[in-house]
């Protein structure tokens, strides 16, 4: 039986954070980007994928302040859900 997929293992693993400390955190900024991207019109099944991993851990690194943006999303992360939005076939 395949493993199932862990958005919050992936997140952590993109960040290089250990240990459960955080993850009360991490998940709520999870759910921010994951709610943001269904909002834009990403399907649900794409949100839920390993296909979103990378844009969800770069949302999350956002919202946090880790990333260049200071609590903002980036344009990468804006460039991302664009396309995966249209990789659901709107």
């Amino acid at each position: 039986m395949p493993e199932t997929f862990d958005i919050l293992k992936s997140v952590k693993d993109a960040l290089g954070i250990t240990g459960e400390f955080m993850d009360p955190t991490l998940n709520a900024y999870i759910k921010e980007v994951q709610n943001y991207l269904k909002s834009a019109g990403v399907k649900e099944s794409i949100v839920t994928s390993e296909a979103a991993s990378g844009i969800i851990s770069r949302g999350v690194s956002d919202l946090w302040g880790y990333g260049a943006g200071n609590g903002k999303l980036s344009p990468y992360f804006y460039e991302r859900a664009i396309q995966l939005k249209l990789e659901g076939g709107e």
